[in-house]
C-alpha cells in the first residue's frame, strides 16, 4: 500500500511537467531557485563544522526554527495542498491508521521534503565533532524531517477543513497580510542593531528562547551535546519527539475526520439596503465610485494591494537608514511613499473587472465617468492621508517648515500616479487574479509584458512629479529661504491636478475606442 502511494505521488508530481511550455519553465526555474535555496543553506551548514559550537549552535538553531515554521505556516497561509487528499480514498475501505501512515510516508516524495531532508542531513555534517554529537544529530535529521513533514500535513489537512468557503479565505488572507505588516517593525528594530557590535548577543538570545520551543528544541539538541550540555540535550530532544508525536496523533485525527465529514459549502449571504450605492449620487460616476468602493471593501485582492501599502514605506526607511540618512529626513519618506503606491495599485483596475466591464461598456457610460469613479476609493484613502499623515511626519521630524513641501510632493505622487493609472488601465491591460480566487494565485495567462508596464506606471509618476521633488529638494538645501516651501506645496497639487484631469480624460478616450478590445480581453484572460 505504501508503495502504490509513493508511486501515485511521484506520477502526480512529473504530470506538472506535461503542461503548457510556458508554464514548465516556470516549474522549471521554481525548482532551480528552491535548488539554489537548498544549496547554499546546506553549504552553510556544512561551513558551521569549524565554527565554534556555541555560534553554529545559535546560527542553526535560529535558522532551523524559521524552517520549520514554514512548514507549518505556510500551507494555512498561501492555499491548500489538494494531492492525496485523505478525502480521495473515503470510499476505499483502508483502515484510518494505515492510511494516515501512507499518506504520511507519501509526503516524503517532493520538492519540500527533498529540501528539509538535504538540510536535515547537512546540520549532521554540522556537528561531525565527537561520536555523540553525531549520534544525537542523526536522531535530531529523523526528527526534522517527521516534524516538518507531519507539520505540513497537518496545516494542509486544518486548511481544507477551514479555508473551504471563499469568505474564510479572504479572512485568512487578511490575517497574514495583517501579521506580515506587524512583522514590519519588528524588521525596523533588526535593521537598528548594530550588528558589528550586538550582533552576536542579539543571536544568542533568539537561539536561547527558541531552542526550548517546539521550533528550535530538535535543532538546538545537537548544539547542546558539542557545547557539553548532555542533560539539556536529552531533554530537548524529548520535547522535540513529544511534539512528533502530537504531531501523528493530530494527523491521525484529521485523517480519520476528514474521512466522515463532508466539504464546506458556501452559504447565502443577505445584504440589505443599497450599501454604496444609495450613498453616492445617482450619476455615472456616482454609480462607477459605489461599485469601486464596494470591491475595495469586500475585493480580498483589493485588500492585498492596500494592507502592502504600509509596507513599502517601512522598506524604504530601513535602506535609507542603513545608508546613514538622518532620521530627520526618515520621517517624511513614508506619506509620499504610501501615496506613491496607492495610486500605483490602481493600474489594472479594468483586469480586476473581469466580464464584469460589460455592465459600463452596455449602460453605454462615459469614458471619463469609468476612470474617475474607479480613482474614487483611492482618493478616499489619499486625500486623508496627506491631510493626516503629513503633520504627523512633520512634527516627528521636529522641522515644522517643511509641511508645504511635504504636502506638495505627497499631493503630486497621489494625484499624478492616479492619473498615470487611468490611462496605463485602459491601454495596457494584463491578466490579473480572477475574482473570488486567492489574492496569492498565479494569473491565468503570461508573456504579456506585465513587469515592464508595471515598472512604467511607476516610474512614470515619478517622472512627472520631478518638479515639485526638485522644489522640496532645495528647501531641505536651503532651509533659511522659506519659499521653497510655498513653491513646492503650489507646484505639486497644481501640477497633480491638472496631470489627474488629463489622466482621466485621456485614458477615458482610450476606454471609450478600445470598449470591444477590452471587454474580450477580459472575458478570454
Amino acid at each position: 500500500m505504501v508503495t502504490q502511494f509513493l508511486g501515485l505521488k511521484l506520477r502526480l508530481i512529473l504530470n506538472l511537467f506535461r503542461r503548457s511550455p510556458l508554464q514548465v519553465v516556470g516549474i522549471v526555474i521554481g525548482l532551480l531557485y528552491a535548488l539554489g535555496a537548498a544549496g547554499v543553506t546546506v553549504e552553510g551548514l556544512a561551513a558551521l563544522r569549524r565554527v565554534d559550537p556555541l555560534l553554529a549552535g545559535n546560527i542553526t538553531v535560529t535558522v532551523g526554527s524559521v524552517i520549520v515554521f514554514g512548514f507549518l505556516a505556510v500551507p494555512l497561509a498561501f492555499g491548500v495542498d489538494h494531492t492525496l487528499d485523505p478525502r480521495s480514498f473515503a470510499l476505499f475501505g483502508f483502515p484510518t491508521n494505515r492510511l494516515a501512515s501512507a499518506l504520511a510516508l507519501a509526503g516524503l516524495v517532493g520538492l519540500p521534503a527533498l529540501f528539509i531532508t538535504a538540510i536535515a542531513v547537512a546540520q549532521v555534517v554540522t556537528w561531525a565533532r565527537d561520536p555523540l554529537s553525531v549520534l544525537f544529530a542523526s536522531i535530531s535529521a529523523v526528527v526534522i524531517i517527521a516534524t516538518c513533514v507531519l507539520g505540513a500535513r497537518v496545516s494542509s489537512s486544518l486548511a481544507s477543513l477551514l479555508l473551504a468557503t471563499r469568505r474564510a479565505r479572504e479572512i485568512t488572507t487578511l490575517i497574514v497580510l495583517i501579521a506580515l505588516v506587524s512583522l514590519a517593525p519588528v524588521v525596523a528594530v533588526l535593521a537598528s542593531v548594530d550588528w558589528n557590535r550586538d550582533g552576536l548577543a542579539v543571536l544568542k538570545s533568539v537561539a536561547d528562547i527558541a531552542g526550548w520551543t517546539p521550533l528550535g528544541a530538535v535543532w538546538s539538541a545537537p548544539a547542546e551535546v558539542a557545547s557539553g550540555n548532555v542533560g539539556a540535550a536529552v531533554l530537548k530532544l524529548l520535547i522535540s519527539l513529544t511534539v512528533v508525536g502530537l504531531l501523528w496523533l493530530a494527523w491521525r485525527a484529521l485523517v480519520g475526520w476528514l474521512l466522515i465529514s463532508s466539504p464546506r459549502r458556501e452559504g447565502g449571504t443577505h445584504y440589505r439596503g443599497l450599501g454604496w450605492f444609495g450613498r453616492l449620487p445617482d450619476s455615472p460616476v456616482g454609480a462607477i465610485a459605489a461599485r469601486s468602493v464596494t470591491y475595495w471593501i469586500r475585493d480580498a485582492r483589493y485588500h492585498t494591494a492596500l494592507l502592502a501599502v504600509p509596507v513599502a514605506p517601512l522598506l524604504f526607511v530601513i535602506a535609507l537608514a542603513v545608508a546613514g540618512v538622518p532620521g530627520s529626513v526618515l520621517a517624511l519618506v513614508p506619506v509620499p511613499v504610501m501615496c506613491l503606491f496607492l495610486a500605483w495599485s490602481t493600474h489594472n483596475d479594468v483586469a480586476f473587472d473581469s466580464s464584469a466591464v460589460w455592465l459600463h461598456l452596455a449602460s453605454n457610460a462615459p469614458g471619463w465617468a469609468d476612470r474617475f469613479g474607479r480613482l474614487v476609493p483611492a482618493l478616499l484613502i489619499g486625500i486623508p492621508l496627506v491631510l493626516i499623515g503629513s503633520p504627523l511626519s512633520v512634527a516627528i521630524s521636529g522641522d515644522n517648515s517643511v509641511l508645504p513641501s511635504l504636502i506638495g510632493v505627497s499631493s503630486s505622487l497621489l494625484f499624478a500616479g492616479l492619473g498615470v493609472s487611468s490611462v496605463v488601465s485602459a491601454r495596457f491591460p494584463y491578466p490579473s487574479v480572477r475574482p473570488g480566487d486567492s489574492p496569492f494565485a498565479q494569473p491565468q495567462a503570461s508573456g504579456t509584458g506585465a513587469g515592464l508596464i508595471q515598472s512604467v506606471a511607476f516610474f512614470a509618476a515619478i517622472v512627472l512629479s520631478l518638479p515639485a521633488l526638485l522644489f522640496a529638494a532645495l528647501g531641505l538645501l536651503n532651509p533659511g529661504v522659506h519659499s521653497w516651501p510655498l513653491v513646492t506645496l503650489v507646484v505639486g497639487v497644481g501640477l497633480g491636478l491638472v496631470l489627474l484631469a488629463l489622466g482621466v480624460l485621456w485614458g477615458g478616450r482610450i476606454f471609450t475606442r478600445r470598449a470591444p478590445e477590452l471587454l474580450a480581453f477580459t472575458l478570454r484572460q
